[in-house]
């Protein structure tokens, strides 16, 4: 394999986040399931907001807080993502590559806004997203960059790419690139509502060698493989071949293979403050010690690490970083 400009190439929706703590009771007056994703229109997200009282707001989107993870553990990341030339596409743009993220996407012009996810917390820190996807619903083939592709460790793609049909197209796209020179391909399951959607495309997939290594959470892996039996889904991404990268919550994490299996524990955290982008930082760790060829145990625990760090404050992005956190855990990075 060539070297490498970039560990990972993310590819997603970028997304505004906007978060705002409520009780529970919020939730059952907006009939809304607690810790889903649910995609809005324009006048449901205006309405929403008009009703989520003090809000902060966040650059987010899953595979762009991965990329910015990468980043704050001193990593090279590149980010593939649609915003429009509006003043939230601005503040977007500005922060990915203020964090040192390679983002160059082609702007939407005269079209849809900027997405916006509207992010309600419940005390216990539990997230419930709604989601206006506006200018991420333009991505298409077109703004793949083969040349980041092909200079990508790891070429990192959302499930929620799967909704739009141009975004689909685009994932292919960059899957057969990303393979015809030598580089690995990641999905991240992304949502068990989106696994109910797309189930027998993503095992396809999997199944079909598009992707070498999926991430999921517990509750995605069951639903891909229609069990509510943690063992039979684990057999079920065995089977595949692929490389998982399973996370438990509270439980930590493991790393299944076609051969065995690896439980990594997940660290304490005195203060859970906000789930957001638990995942997404999981994943950020994982990505980052694959491209330094950590042993995979070792990287999934540096996963952990990030994972634990940002679920300590609001929003999904690093506060400090995670280079440092990293060190202090006794990584060299």
């Amino acid at each position: 394999m060539t070297e490498t400009r970039f560990d990972a190439l993310c590819i997603g929706n970028a997304i505004c986040d906007v978060f705002a703590h409520v009780e529970e009771d919020f939730l059952l007056q907006e009939s809304l399931i607690k810790g889903s994703m649910r995609l809005i229109d324009t006048e449901e997200a205006v309405r929403l907001f008009d009703k989520m009282g003090q809000t902060v707001r966040i650059s987010g989107g899953s595979a762009g807080n991965t990329a910015a993870g990468i980043a704050s553990l001193g990593g090279r990341p590149a980010y593939f993502g649609k915003v429009a030339e509006d003043e939230l596409g601005d503040s977007y743009s500005h922060d990915m590559n203020g964090t040192g993220v390679y983002f160059n996407t082609p702007r939407l012009r005269d079209g849809k806004p900027t997405a916006r996810s509207m992010i309600l917390i419940t005390p216990d820190g539990e997230r419930t997203m709604n989601t206006y996807l506006g200018a991420c619903t333009e991505f298409s083939p077109s703004d793949v960059d083969e040349t980041v592709v092909a200079a990508s460790a790891v070429t990192y793609m959302e499930g929620y790419l799967w909704d739009p049909e141009e975004a689909k197209k685009a994932f292919l796209k960059a899957a057969e690139v990303a393979h015809a020179h030598g580089r690995k391909v990641a999905l991240t399951l992304s949502d068990s509502f989106c696994v109910d959607r797309y189930r027998s495309e993503f095992q396809s997939l999997l199944s079909d060698g598009v992707v070498d290594l999926l991430f999921a959470n517990e509750h995605e892996l069951k639903a891909l493989y229609e069990t509510s039996d943690l063992g039979s889904a684990i057999s079920g991404a065995q089977e595949t071949g692929a490389l998982t990268a399973l996370t438990l919550g509270a439980e930590g994490a493991m790393v299944i293979t076609k051969d065995e299996t690896a439980k990594i524990s997940a660290l304490s955290v005195d203060n859970v403050v906000d789930l957001t982008g638990a995942g997404d930082l999981f994943a950020a760790g994982f990505l980052f010690g694959l491209a330094r060829d950590y042993k995979l145990s070792d990287a999934a625990e540096l996963g952990c690490i990030c994972a634990a760090s940002v679920i300590s404050h609001v929003g999904a992005r690093p506060e400090w970083p995670l280079k440092t956190t990293a060190a202090q855990s006794g990584f060299e990075v």
